[in-house]
């Protein structure tokens, strides 16, 4: 989801009339029955329903659709903008204009209000105590509101919460947990203020380093993903401290959204339908199989069908093979979209038609009511059935159902002290301490320990910017200015000075007033310093606002480091910003190299920290870094890509085509510490497997062989040496993350079963099973063993990736 862009801001009083006009041609009220439903109170048994789906729902919901007419069905099924009901039409107003807000629920039955900024607490309760009193007064059923908001990195859209890192953070951090936490901190600091459908987590697989919306993945390994969302789902709408309210999560965006062909946002990738089911699919499954109530939709194309108008997709795929039940909901303005952008519809009743016959039940229209005059002439004229618009309503109805928003629809104001509790910030700097990852460390130069610093120097965009160690959706869609940010968060240099108390720690522009680069001044005050801490990388963005056609670092940083590097001095370079920026160029140069992506709140402290020594880093790369603009290449990528063994960096084609060494870390999975770990004496508990029921159990033993404590994530990969459609190089099969004290060992086991770790789905979701030779690798370790039990080709759709252990949990659980 996103906001409207500042353009449709012009002409604020020409808009204004606009949009009253639009409201005043949507689907007004019409005659109604007399007969009410009392919602709030248990219903006797409904009146009797064709469509069996129908009959799944429950009795207030079955009754409510007896009761309700056309037009509040397609009401339930609409959701518009925070700006058509306040007072001045953009949305970092939350203050509710009561005539326009009751104008919609009585004329047009909205279900449904999305979007919002950063604003108190207190503001928030206000706002939606005085909409759902409208809602409860004007709507003649007395269905309550259901309002939904980009809580993305914890409750963003409200002032003083926990920031905690980005998803694509978390992911580096291997801790299912740390997921599990964000949801929680998410939901205690939004739940009581009316914020009880929330857009998140986005499940998309991150493969395309271009593309602007990377951060917002867990990165691009398909177990990873689906463990780290499946943990934030259960949590966000299992959490019982919110009680009595409950929300509902939203997995996004149904599918294959993030690998455009051209790296740009909502545009068009081109992905098989065995690549669907092997690397997109399993992450909306696990959510699915977690019980999440709501999708949203990929806003682009796959392989040009745009997928809000494809039935395979959002019928055949996401209900009847992967068993959703929930509600599908359109992305921002998606249905016209296929009118003015993909050309796929001739009109925008047209594309309603399209979106509805292909399986959307709710419209984030998201200013006018447009759809629903369109819907309520679509059933007039009899492309679309009653039944087909009461299966929506009645999918949304349930959702509402589900989370009790009947029994308490009221926010509460008597428990806001739990947003901006001490104890959900410390978890947000815990989160982002696990999940930097140290890509290099010449000479041990990390940690620059503070007895031997008395002069540190910090430079770069990112040295004194909140914002940028947050990026977009915090705050605001895009991220407010810097001084929106609240002050008691650290910068790094803020965060610095605190770790190095006896040392000077300066920072000083590298820019004048003109935009001129101050390479003399910098180059002077590098010579000075023990050592220089560059915080390079990116401005917050989000969406097509952070399309870009080239991931090297700008020219002005590069020859910022360059200069500091001139020095001769230790240079330290911290990545920030929502993908890897490319910087083959001057990482060469530099002592050590730390991807930190964005952190959020606590990324100021947990850096300072992991740069004095104060933590250890532990963290390790959900992606693959790229060396060079144009080769992105993902780690589970087919041997027909030419990689050097499992190294993905060869710069050509051919035994005399030149290679390149990285000078930092760059494949998946691989990160730094303070300490050292090794593998040994892996062990299989035989050498074939015999048929679907046999277990292969596999035993490393890990030992921090180091001087001081870390925590280490161990990976296991299992390639399939031959299989009838290229398998790949390798794919992460389990994982468990695990504290070792200095010269700790452990022994960690995986227990191999053919159809979850051996099997691959074919263009159908079909689990292709085959004899012959799989590697299993974990650490420096490998061992072969063989499967021997017949091919099997299963027509039931394959739901599990892998298994993964995390900390608290018993070895061998499964997700």
């Amino acid at each position: 989801m996103r906001t409207h862009l500042p353009a449709l801001r012009r002409g604020h009083a020409k808009g204004a009339l606009f949009l009253c006009l639009a409201l005043a041609v949507g689907c007004q009220r019409a005659a109604v029955p007399t007969a009410g439903v009392a919602p709030g109170t248990a219903t006797t048994a409904p009146a009797a329903v064709a469509n069996p789906t129908l009959a799944t729902f429950s009795p207030r919901v079955r009754q409510l659709l007896a009761a309700m007419t056309l037009e509040e069905k397609i009401g339930q099924m609409t959701q518009l903008n925070i700006s058509t009901i306040n007072t001045t039409g953009e949305d970092k107003d939350v203050v509710l204009d009561s005539a326009k807000a009751t104008a919609l629920v009585r004329d047009f039955h909205i279900g449904s209000f999305i979007n919002g900024q950063a604003v108190p607490a207190a503001q928030w309760v206000r706002y939606s105590a005085a909409l759902q009193r409208i809602a409860l007064r004007e709507s003649r059923l007395q269905v309550p509101i259901l309002y939904g908001i980009d809580h993305m990195h914890g409750a963003s859209y409200v002032s003083g919460t926990a920031i905690f890192p980005h998803n694509l953070n978390l992911g580096a951090t291997f801790n299912p947990d740390l997921a599990r936490q964000t949801a929680r901190a998410t939901v205690l600091e939004s739940a009581d203020l009316g914020h009880r459908w929330l857009f998140a987590p986005v499940l998309d697989l991150g493969v395309n380093t271009y593309w602007p919306r990377l951060y917002e993945t867990y990165g691009e390994d398909p177990l990873l993903a689906a463990t780290m969302g499946a943990a934030f789902v259960r949590e966000a709408q299992n959490n019982s401290e919110i009680a009595p309210y409950k929300i509902a999560a939203c997995a996004k965006h149904f599918l294959g959204y993030s690998d455009p062909r051209n790296g740009w946002d909502r545009t068009n990738a081109l992905i098989s339908d065995q690549r669907l089911q092997e690397l997109f699919r399993p992450s909306f499954q696990a959510a699915i199989d977690s019980g999440v109530k709501s999708v949203m939709v990929n806003s682009g194309e796959i392989n040009g069908e745009a997928v809000h108008a494809s039935k395979v997709i959002l019928t055949d795929l996401l209900r009847r093979q992967m068993g959703f039940r929930g509600v599908v909901v359109t992305d921002w303005g998606d249905i016209n979209r296929l009118v003015k952008v993909q050309k796929v519809a001739a009109n925008e009743k047209e594309a309603t038609w399209m979106a509805l016959d292909a399986g959307i039940d709710v419209a984030m229209t998201p200013y006018d009511t447009n759809f629903c005059r369109y819907v309520k002439e679509l059933v007039q004229e009899g492309r679309l059935s009653e039944e087909r618009i009461a299966l929506s309503a009645g999918r949304v109805l349930q959702m509402k159902d589900e989370i009790g928003l009947f029994e308490t629809p009221m926010p509460r104001a008597d428990r806001l002290d739990r947003v901006g509790d001490p104890v959900l910030r410390a978890q947000a700097v815990a989160a982002a301490r696990e999940s930097l990852v140290l890509l290099k460390n010449d000479k041990n130069t990390l940690p620059l320990a503070p007895a031997r610093v008395k002069r540190l120097l910090v430079l770069g965009p990112s040295a004194e910017s909140r914002a940028n160690l947050c990026g977009g959706w915090t705050l605001a869609w895009q991220g407010r200015a810097e001084e929106g940010y609240p002050k008691d968060v650290p910068t790094l240099v803020q965060a610095l000075r605190k770790e190095y108390p006896n040392a000077t720690v300066e920072t000083l522009p590298y820019r004048d007033a003109k935009g001129t680069l101050l390479l003399t001044s910098i180059s002077a005050a590098a010579k000075k310093a023990d050592a220089v801490v560059l915080a390079l990388g990116e401005r917050p963005y989000t969406e097509v606002l952070g399309n870009t056609s080239d991931l090297t670092l700008p020219d002005d940083q590069q020859q910022l480091v360059r200069a500091a590097q001139a020095s001769g001095k230790p240079t330290v370079l911290v990545i920030i910003g929502g993908r890897p920026s490319i910087i083959r160029a001057v990482a060469g140069g530099s002592a050590a190299v730390i991807w930190a992506g964005l952190p959020g709140y606590g990324g100021g402290t947990a850096l300072a920290e992991v740069i004095s020594g104060t933590t250890n880093p532990g963290g390790r790369l959900p992606f693959t870094y790229p060396q060079f603009a144009g080769h992105i290449t993902n780690y589970h990528h087919d041997a027909n890509e030419d990689s050097a063994g499992l190294t993905d960096f060869a710069a050509g084609f051919g035994a005399n085509a030149p290679k390149y060494k990285s000078t930092m870390l760059t494949e998946f999975g691989e990160g730094l510490s303070y300490t050292t770990y090794t593998y040994s004496g892996l062990t299989l508990s035989d050498s074939v497997l015999t048929g679907t029921s046999a277990r292969l159990r596999a035993t490393v033993q890990v030992a921090n062989t180091g001087a001081r404590a870390g925590q280490e994530s161990t990976l296991w990969f299992l390639t399939d040496e031959v299989g009838r459609i290229a398998r790949p190089v390798r794919m992460l099969k389990h994982f468990e993350k695990q504290s070792y004290a200095a010269g700790q060992t452990r022994e960690l086991t995986f227990t191999i079963e053919p159809l979850r770790d051996l099997s691959y789905p074919d263009g159908q979701g079909r689990p292709q099973l085959e004899d012959g030779w799989y590697t299993l690798r974990v650490g420096t370790q490998t061992a072969r063993f063989r499967y021997a039990g017949g091919a099997t080709s299963s027509t039931m759709p394959a739901k599990t990736t892998g298994a993964v252990v995390t900390p608290g949990v018993p070895l061998n659980s499964t997700n």
